[in-house]
């Protein structure tokens, strides 16, 4: 994480607590050492989506569905929501969680490479959410060009990496995080700020 610990833990203290269904799916993560975004990531993405009115979400690595149930509570049954991972497994108990929380969102499933996935659809998107391997990111931001509307948002998850990005010495997941982060502030097709929450956001709107 970016901040100290007593910041962390304040940050914490301020989120209300979560429908139980995403409680369940908060314990499930922490019990199996399985990463995801996190209630207050989830709150921004619930913001992001009810203030652009999004009706239409592609996610790029879905794993069990945490984000993708934040994205629903915030569309409702206007929500359609596609998710993409490599384990059938995850999206499996991802339908599971919708079901018993009754989400009225409706979600496609694509098991395979989120890329592959990406560039087989001929659909627009109101916002992308990028949380796949990071050696892969650069990759994404052709696709999020290509798949969002204008004025849609390219959101991806730890760009700060625990601040890996300021080591001299960077293995390739880091590597694949600086050179995504530069490119896309460079990229005349998106406007780019970075958000400093939990492990930080890009966040890019289609020009």
């Amino acid at each position: 994480m970016i901040f100290e610990p007593k910041i962390e833990e304040y940050l914490h203290t301020l989120v209300p607590e979560r429908p139980p269904v995403l409680a369940e799916m908060e314990a499930y993560a922490a019990e199996n050492n399985f990463p995801i975004i996190g209630p207050q990531v989830g709150r921004f993405l619930y913001q992001m989506a009810q203030v652009t009115e999004a009706r239409r979400v592609l996610e790029l690595g879905s794993g069990f569905g945490y984000s993708a149930f934040w994205f629903a509570m915030a569309m409702g049954e206007k929500g359609k929501i596609t998710l993409t991972d490599g384990d059938q497994e995850n999206l499996t108990r991802a339908e599971e969680y919708f079901q018993r929380a009754g989400l009225k969102s409706r979600f496609k499933f694509r098991v395979g490479d989120a890329l592959e996935t990406a560039r087989s659809l001929d659909k627009r998107f109101d916002i992308i959410l990028n949380d796949i391997d990071k050696e892969a990111y650069p990759d994404t931001i052709e696709v999020a060009a290509a798949r969002l509307h204008k004025g849609g948002l390219f959101i991806t998850d730890n760009v700060l990496w625990s601040g890996r990005v300021c080591d001299e010495t960077q293995d390739a997941a880091t590597r694949g995080v600086v050179e995504f982060t530069r490119r896309l502030f460079d990229d005349p097709r998106f406007f780019t700020t970075i958000v400093p929450l939990r492990d930080g956001l890009a966040v890019a709107v289609r020009v």
